[in-house]
């Protein structure tokens, strides 16, 4: 399974040293408690991570519906659609993981939705139930799945397993009636937890019809059982209520957020197979995207450092910014970097699962650990301020 309790507790950890830093009170205190780091923090929310969910629960939503209805009438042409949806959607949770802390974490969203790989003798033990096809073909077959199905049966690579096969969607006639069930189930517990993420960061700005789908299935949705969302909660950093203690510790955790999706794309999603740790560790093998995986991956690190998603994005409000007039040669190496990595990425070879032994991974490899190791300088650099 994909070991994101390593990449939990790397973040819980991080997050913890960061809320001890509070901010030297020199003549710079106004600028960093009222001005840019404020205005950081509030396009991260609003322009980055915002937009990000937004897209996903939509996706997500359409994808379960494309589901139900490849179930009740198994079409080439409604699988065609449900793929394209897909891989749509898949891209956006992609493009979220440079912030995984928040909601992804505290309510174990990110393991819940996006653990690899499948627990394909679990999966065959599934389709021999009865018992649980029933159950998940019922009218709160969503909910089922979720609360019943471990995390390696779940989420975007159970719904990839049935719909992807060596890269290509399968065809409708290669499906039984059982696996139609249990996709249709799963991509709505995955609609139900890329519901929780919006809901989590946007608050009461998130579809009613989205909020009242987490009322009725008890998911929770604020920060620490409280009325604050987590979009509002980093907004409302350095002020009484808000887990940050300064909006320094909230630039912070955008940065290590950073950090940690740069060192897994390096060291775990291509470093594992390609160093031969374990070879069976490949994200997304059915539909053979795991390339297009990484780069999005790293597309969220730059989304999140340059202030936005792209056509959202606000030089003058963004982290880059905020770095570049503190260290004008630091920020100078991270944008380069983050453009090394995407382009050492889209060199490899595709698809990844048949390629992974290529030199050009460990190229790719080395770039994610400069972003790595720039953000942390940028760490050190935030933590003196």
């Amino acid at each position: 399974m994909k070991r994101n309790y390593l990449k939990l507790g790397f973040m819980t950890a991080l997050v913890a040293v960061a809320m001890t830093v509070t901010s030297c009170k020199d003549e710079n205190d106004d600028l960093y408690d009222d001005g840019q780091a404020a205005q950081v923090a509030a396009q991260f929310v609003d322009h980055t991570v915002a937009p990000t969910y937004t897209e996903l629960a939509a996706r997500t939503e359409l994808l379960a519906t494309q589901l139900e209805t490849l179930k009740n009438e198994p079409t080439d042409a409604h699988l065609q659609a449900a793929c394209e949806t897909f891989l749509d959607a898949r891209a956006w949770w992609e493009m979220s993981e440079a912030f995984l802390f928040g909601a992804a974490g505290d309510f174990g969203i990110d393991p819940h939705i996006d653990s690899w790989p499948l627990d394909v003798n679990a999966f065959n033990t599934l389709m021999n139930s009865p018992a649980m096809i029933a159950a998940l073909d019922g009218d709160d077959g969503d909910e089922v799945a979720g609360n019943n199905l471990g995390n390696a049966l779940l989420g975007f690579h159970g719904i990839e397993y049935i719909l992807f096969a060596d890269g290509q969607p399968r065809s409708v006639s290669s499906l039984t009636e059982n696996e139609l069930i249990y996709v249709a189930a799963v991509a709505g517990d995955l609609r139900n937890r890329c519901f929780q993420l919006e809901v989590s960061w946007c608050g009461e700005k998130a579809p009613q019809s989205h909020i009242d789908k987490l009322d009725a299935l008890e998911l929770p949705y604020t920060v620490a059982g409280g009325t604050q969302s987590y979009g509002d909660n980093m907004k409302n950093a350095g002020k009484a209520g808000s887990t940050y203690s300064s909006r320094i510790v909230a630039l912070m955790a955008i940065v290590d957020g950073c950090r940690s999706i740069a060192d897994e794309v390096g060291t775990s999603k291509i470093g594992a197979p390609h160093s031969g740790e374990d070879v069976n560790y490949i994200e997304s093998p059915y539909s053979q995207k795991s390339v297009i995986d990484f780069h999005n991956n790293i597309l969220s690190i730059k989304n999140a450092y340059m202030g936005g998603v792209e056509g959202q994005r606000d030089d003058s409000k963004s982290l880059h910014r905020f770095v570049k007039d503190n260290d004008a040669d630091l920020d100078a190496r991270m944008t380069a970097a983050i453009d090394n990595a995407l382009a050492k990425i889209d060199a490899m070879p595709t698809p990844f699962v048949l390629h992974y032994t290529s030199s050009a991974c460990a190229d790719a490899m080395e770039a994610c650990a400069q972003v790595d190791e720039i953000f942390s300088e940028i760490n050190d650099m935030l933590s003196k301020l």
